[in-house]
């Protein structure tokens, strides 16, 4: 199909899961949803080779503005949705659907792409890698598992520490969406840092090592340390997500191979992060401690090291 038309088939399926699940009741919530998946993680997987195809010359940029993009919308969503169901009057169903307006003109944005001839149908003699097998693919991957891990087990859990150390649930989803909005200033500067550096572990050490400060500091009390923490965290956040992005494009030399990289990373490093929530609340249930989840943090900031400095290393698949 070329990257441009699979992206807008991306988008109409994500359209169709995002109307269908507000149409009925528990099920066609769950199938909506299912739609929504596939298609935001086809949108994912393409983008990356499309940047690294039609815009190598403004790589870091566009891979900047991508994550930057995905940052900025989820901190606004977290902020805006409830008060859209409850303050306005929507209910859940009209809060998810309200989304559907930014998808609408996102479609429309993109619809000059399915013209533009398929540049992954130009003549391509290399050889098709098996990123399966490759160590450095499954580093790359395993990075972003762990970096993917942190960001959606404790967007999902904060709230909830933070209500159980006496904060109200407005104030602690504020504060939630707050690290969000931070969050943006490390996914926009770290793609134009990285890809003027011949190695990337140093700023993945760097970033490794704020994860572990920040998370040592939420295990105080004091309101204002717990704001400092959560600002690092929220930079931390930002940059990885764009380091990882980056890595795909830096540690492959051809466009089939970005692709193959890209999916594998994508769809394997949100399968380990989707558990991520859900180990966190069993382990919650079974020591009923929520410093439970800073140790959590921290193991998993240990193992964004561990596979991202030699991910970080300049080599290609």
């Amino acid at each position: 199909m070329g990257n441009g038309k699979a992206i807008f088939m991306a988008l109409l399926i994500l359209l169709f899961g995002m109307v269908l699940r507000v149409l009925g009741g528990i099920e066609l919530l769950l199938l909506g949803t299912a739609f929504t998946g596939i298609g935001i993680v086809l949108a994912n997987v393409l983008l990356i080779p499309l940047i690294k195809n039609q815009l190598p010359e403004k790589l870091g940029l566009m891979t900047a503005l991508l994550a930057t993009g995905m940052s900025l919308f989820a901190a606004v969503a977290a902020g805006l949705s409830v008060p859209i169901a409850v303050g306005w009057g929507l209910g859940w169903r009209g809060a998810l659907v309200f989304w559907v307006v930014f998808l609408l003109l996102a479609i429309l944005v993109w619809f000059p792409q399915i013209k533009r001839a398929r540049p992954t149908q130009k003549a391509d003699t290399s050889p098709v890698k098996n990123v399966w097998k490759s160590r450095l693919a499954w580093q790359v991957t395993l990075f972003m598992g762990a970096q993917s891990v942190m960001y959606f087990t404790l967007i999902t859990w904060l709230p909830d520490m933070l209500v159980s150390r006496g904060m109200s649930p407005e104030k602690a989803g504020w504060i939630s969406s707050g690290m969000q909005v931070v969050s943006l200033i490390g996914s926009y500067f770290a793609p134009s840092i990285l890809i003027r550096l011949k190695e990337q572990s140093q700023v993945i050490l760097a970033v490794g090592l704020m994860y572990i400060l920040g998370y040592l500091l939420l295990f105080s009390s004091v309101e204002g340390v717990i704001y400092f923490s959560l600002t690092i965290i929220g930079l931390g956040m930002g940059a990885s997500l764009s380091i990882a992005y980056t890595l795909i494009s830096l540690r492959t030399a051809e466009d089939r191979t970005t692709s193959k990289l890209s999916g594998m990373v994508q769809s394997s490093g949100y399968v380990l992060a989707a558990f991520g929530p859900m180990l966190f609340g069993i382990s919650l249930d079974f020591f009923n401690n929520w410093n439970v989840l800073i140790y959590f943090m921290l193991f998993f900031s240990l193992q964004f090291l561990f596979f991202g400095i030699p991910a970080g290393k300049d080599q290609k698949i």
